[in-house]
């Protein structure tokens, strides 16, 4: 593996730096629990955002990673929301089993929908994932007596937490388990790329023909990481059906593919925290935005995604990355 100025690197000893917890990122998760001090009011908000996030991090894993460009990563999103949803709606509110009904669900679908995706690259690739969007979402309309239909999934009953802590108006329980299964997801995601495996998609990524020939096989690898970032978005929107107790067809939607990939474009692919950071700044203009114009806040939208990619190529957290000592860095 070649480093800096062509010097060789050992991967085993870059992978082992790479894997440590830098002081930003420890102050980075210990601030992500000052909403429950410091914006209480805001805790409905945050969750949503860290449901966002998780999403975002499961579309980086296949586009920052893999570089397979989906324009249906919402597909796997909305299967996990109604998953989860139709279980606690016929009598089974139960929120952990349900989101893991809702990953295993969005398991299968990736994987079988992932044999047809890696088979193909550019621009077929966005043809595919869009096509398989749209099929997802008018199927769920169709089926109206299963899904609601245009009118979304009513008589979502969650129940306690733990069978202690009631998801309420104000947020706590909710941002409290969005905020735990991003955790657990990032723990994951981030120990996936910083591993051998993590090495080859980048490899696959950069130069798709020239991998067979060091013996890594280019779909088994695309396959298998296609499918975890589906279980990935499942999780998301499991989450977000538990702590709404709704299910719309928006879930399913090209808005929520087109829009977790304009966070992905905010933040910096690539890097895992890019997804992150691009959830918050997406999701806070927003609310901001929508709340000074509600018809027109897209357009200020479009104006901060243009100077991102105008003055800041990789992202913001790519610009910030050349502030911060090498020692510091994490992908």
């Amino acid at each position: 593996m070649a480093g800096p100025g062509g010097a060789r690197v050992d991967p085993h000893a870059w992978l082992a730096r790479q894997t440590r917890w830098s002081a930003p990122e420890i102050a980075f998760w210990l601030a992500a629990l000052l909403p429950f001090v410091l914006f209480p009011t805001y805790l409905t908000l945050a969750s949503q955002i860290a449901i966002t996030a998780l999403f975002a991090v499961s579309l980086d894993l296949i586009l920052g990673y893999a570089g397979i460009i989906s324009l249906g990563h919402a597909v796997y999103f909305g299967i996990g929301a109604y998953t989860a949803g139709l279980i606690a709606k016929h009598g089974w509110g139960e929120p952990i089993t349900g989101l893991i009904a809702g990953a295993v669900a969005a398991t299968v679908v990736g994987y079988l929908t992932g044999l047809i995706v890696v088979r193909v690259r550019q621009l077929a690739l966005l043809m595919i994932t869009l096509g398989l969007g749209f099929l997802a979402a008018e199927a769920a309309n169709s089926m109206g007596r299963i899904t609601g239909g245009a009118d979304g999934l009513q008589g979502v009953r969650v129940w306690d937490l733990f069978g202690a802590f009631e998801f309420d108006l104000y947020g706590y329980t909710a941002y409290g388990y969005s905020l735990a299964a991003l955790f657990l997801v990032f723990l994951l995601s981030r120990r996936l790329v910083h591993s051998p495996f993590g090495l080859s998609l980048r490899g696959i990524r950069e130069n798709q023909r020239r991998m067979p020939a060091i013996g890594a096989p280019n779909r088994a690898r695309l396959l298998k990481v296609y499918t975890i970032a589906a279980c990935f978005a499942g999780i998301a929107g499991a989450l977000l059906a538990q702590t709404t107790q709704t299910v719309s067809l928006e879930t399913l939607g090209f808005q929520r593919s087109a829009d977790v990939a304009v966070m992905l474009i905010l933040g910096g692919t690539g890097r895992l925290y890019g997804g992150i950071i691009g959830a918050v700044i997406f999701m806070i203009a927003r609310d901001q935005l929508a709340d000074m114009n509600p018809q027109y806040w897209y357009f200020w939208i479009g104006l901060l995604l243009m100077a991102v990619v105008l003055f800041l190529p990789t992202g913001v957290l790519g610009g910030l990355a050349r502030l911060v000592p090498q020692r510091w860095r994490t992908a």
